[in-house]
């Protein structure tokens, strides 16, 4: 569901075309209109056609959500809608989410929203959060509190400087494309949280064989490092505006002795249910 823009349309133009770096000529000429045209669009002395809206909302690069944030503004209706995920007309969609987290076991995986809000996980993601303080999993659980809150994982990442660095660059860069509010503060909260003290007492050293390449989430399981690469996947062709913002995150095992280790685990949870 559209949330009723705060702001009119005049305001949400400038505040984009602000955000993209665009000059008023150097979105104008992307959009095929006149400097003067858009000059009036973002004052007000002129108002949008639908298909003007779509126009400026390409050019600007906006995510479906902020696009038909941009049409309600303008007094049209939003060109998506927006279904919870346990809406019947997603339920194909979710039997997708679900077979491709249960088809990455015995690695871990799993979905989120915009927000990084847990929608679902696999049996062996679900299996590590073991010790993690209840008030981070009570919903809507999100994934980077869990990650970085010292009552969370944050004691048992062995990299923890490089991954929150990672996290964070991460989550500033969404904010910043996105302008959301939502995200500004859970980068704001993130960057609060007090670094524990084991990370405090690692060295800053080079990387390993995966420095340059790619940044490893260290996971200590008892006596294990588990050492995972991941990878992100979306929806290409969604037409809601929850799926087309759902994100599914895969972890790979970065050295044999984390696919050994997740391969034991597998084979300890075959008998449970999976999770969803």
């Amino acid at each position: 569901m559209i949330t009723p823009p705060s702001a009119s349309f005049p305001d949400l133009l400038r505040q984009w075309r602000g955000r993209r770096r665009l000059s008023q000529l150097a979105l104008a000429a992307e959009a095929g209109l006149s400097q003067r045209h858009l000059s009036f669009l973002e004052c007000g002395k002129a108002q949008p056609s639908r298909e003007m809206v779509l126009r400026l909302a390409d050019q600007l690069a906006l995510p479906p959500r902020d696009r038909g944030t941009l049409l309600v503004a303008a007094g049209f209706s939003p060109q998506m809608p927006e279904r919870a995920p346990d809406h019947p007309d997603l339920a194909a969609a979710m039997e997708v989410v679900g077979r491709i987290l249960d088809g990455h076991a015995p690695h871990p995986a799993l979905a989120v929203d915009r927000s990084w809000n847990l929608i679902r996980a696999n049996a062996p993601a679900l299996a590590l959060l073991t010790g993690i303080a209840p008030h981070l999993l009570e919903p809507p659980v999100n994934v980077l509190k869990v990650s970085l809150h010292p009552e969370g994982l944050a004691p048992r990442i062995r990299n923890y400087r490089e991954w929150r660095a990672h996290l964070l660059e991460r989550l500033g860069r969404q904010a910043d494309l996105s302008g959301d509010a939502e995200i500004a503060a859970l980068v704001e909260e993130l960057g609060s949280y007090p670094v524990p003290a084991s990370a405090k007492a690692q060295p800053v050293n080079g990387r390993d064989r995966h420095a340059g390449i790619a940044v490893p989430l260290e996971l200590l399981a008892g006596d294990t490092v588990l050492s995972f690469l991941s990878t992100t996947t979306v929806f290409g062709t969604a037409l809601d505006i929850f799926l087309s913002e759902l994100v599914i995150e895969s972890f790979f095992p970065a050295d044999e002795a984390t696919a050994a280790a997740m391969a034991d685990l597998g084979a300890g949870l075959a008998d449970k249910p999976p999770a969803g």
